[in-house]
């Protein structure tokens, strides 16, 4: 979150800020009721201390009288105290719940813009293949390989999940493997984390109170299904003090993901782009903050790296001021050309997230044995998101039968080259 002494002292670039993002937050109202949480202390402060001045001279007092006085007014004194400090508590509390709904602030190399039209394409890598045969998008590829059942996933659960099965359930873990050995041999360090969590974790990393909506939650156990790793690994550290000489430190997981997707009927919801449940494999960074701009330019590498290594054409995209996530003040996306949906899809977000994440989890490290505490910086990558780099591949490696080309990093996890067509193909769409 964003401290108080920062909205004071940077009240016109938070107003500014707040508008760049459409975010619909009272700076006013917060200012106001830390002016009157301040006067309350100092009033309760003043009172506290005439309290003790009077106990010491009730004690020193010889005449009875004088101490039955004293003792009535302390009394009194007392009372105020108690309907003061009811009333700062009060004020502590709206305080506390309009700072937790305030978003970050936004890096000045954001492009600024009200929704995602205004976001700029930064880098285009690979040409998207051209075929010699009109492109079939992942649903029809899936029944041809017989690895996509759609419609047994919704018979289990509902719309929007499906089962892989064969071919693709290993193609995609084939890609997670993958993607975590290289990973982890740049340096990260794999972690394995819960997928339920408690609201207080979900306070931390800033899903709660914006996001709680768009949740699954186990209401008896006050569980929370985790919507991505990065939640988890906010709260590795909360509450603690990091030593000196222990940052940057640098994880990698692979996590279920679950959502509440808001989805409309179209094109948008075909097939396995969108679901409430998903396989993604996430980056996280705890660092000193001056090392915050060189972290988020290796997630965005490491992220451009399994693209690459895959062949799959992708883009980098600055997301714009009106298209930034809640935590983040500066976001470059990832996306893999799809050819047989004819769009890019988003296969990672890479954040930094500045200390607004560590200050709502109460993170600090100490940079030198004698140094002031301070809070680090936290970033976050997906490394990539599943299923979307599962369509990537199949949409671009299919061949004319249907059948689909194992790119090479991943033969040796699927000790095969080619995922062949075993059903009959579907007509052709149009």
């Amino acid at each position: 979150m964003l401290s108080l002494q920062f909205i004071r002292e940077n009240t016109d670039r938070v107003r500014r800020d707040m508008l760049l993002r459409n975010a619909d937050v009272n700076i006013d109202r917060i200012l106001q009721l830390d002016e009157q949480r301040r006067a309350l202390l100092q009033q309760v402060e003043s009172l506290r201390a005439k309290r003790n001045a009077a106990s010491k001279a009730i004690g020193a007092s010889k005449d009875p009288a004088e101490r039955e006085a004293r003792i009535a007014e302390m009394r009194l004194v007392g009372d105020e105290i108690e309907r003061l400090e009811g009333k700062l508590r009060s004020i502590e509390d709206e305080l506390q719940r309009r700072l937790y709904e305030v978003p970050n602030i936004i890096d000045e190399s954001v492009p600024r813009g009200p929704d995602e039209t205004s976001n700029v394409v930064v880098e285009t890598v690979g040409e998207p293949r051209e075929f010699d045969f009109v492109p079939r998008p992942h649903w029809e590829l899936g029944v041809i390989v017989d690895g996509l059942d759609i419609e047994r996933g919704a018979k289990m659960s509902g719309s929007r999940f499906y089962v892989l099965k064969g071919p693709l359930a290993r193609l995609q873990r084939a890609l997670i493997q993958f993607m975590l050995d290289e990973h982890v041999a740049a340096g990260f360090t794999e972690a394995y984390v819960p997928y339920m969590l408690s609201e207080a974790s979900l306070l931390a990393s800033g899903q709660l109170p914006k996001f709680r909506d768009n949740l699954y939650r186990d209401a008896e156990e006050d569980f929370y299904f985790i919507p991505t790793a990065e939640v988890a690994l906010v709260n590795y550290h909360r509450d603690e003090i990091i030593p000196p000489g222990q940052l940057p430190q640098r994880f990698v997981a692979h996590t279920p993901c679950f959502r509440r997707e808001k989805m409309s009927a179209g094109r948008d919801v075909r097939g396995i782009k969108r679901g409430h449940q998903f396989e993604k494999v996430e980056m996280f960074v705890y660092c000193e903050p001056e090392a915050s701009p060189a972290e988020f330019d290796l997630l965005v590498s490491r992220a451009k790296h399994i693209a690459a290594a895959l062949e799959l054409p992708h883009r980098v995209v600055a997301l714009c001021s009106g298209d930034l996530g809640f935590n983040a003040a500066r976001t470059f996306d990832l996306e893999v050309w799809a050819p047989g949906q004819g769009e890019w899809l988003e296969v990672s977000s890479a954040s930094n997230c500045l200390d607004f994440q560590a200050r709502r989890a109460n993170i600090r490290y100490r940079p030198a044995p004698d140094a002031p505490l301070r809070h680090p910086h936290m970033l976050n990558a997906s490394g990539l998101a599943l299923p979307r780099t599962v369509i990537a591949v199949m949409e671009n490696y299919q061949q004319p039968d249907g059948s689909i080309v194992i790119p090479e990093p991943l033969r040796r996890y699927m000790n095969a080259d080619v995922i062949p067509a075993v059903t009959p193909l579907p007509p052709q769409r149009d």
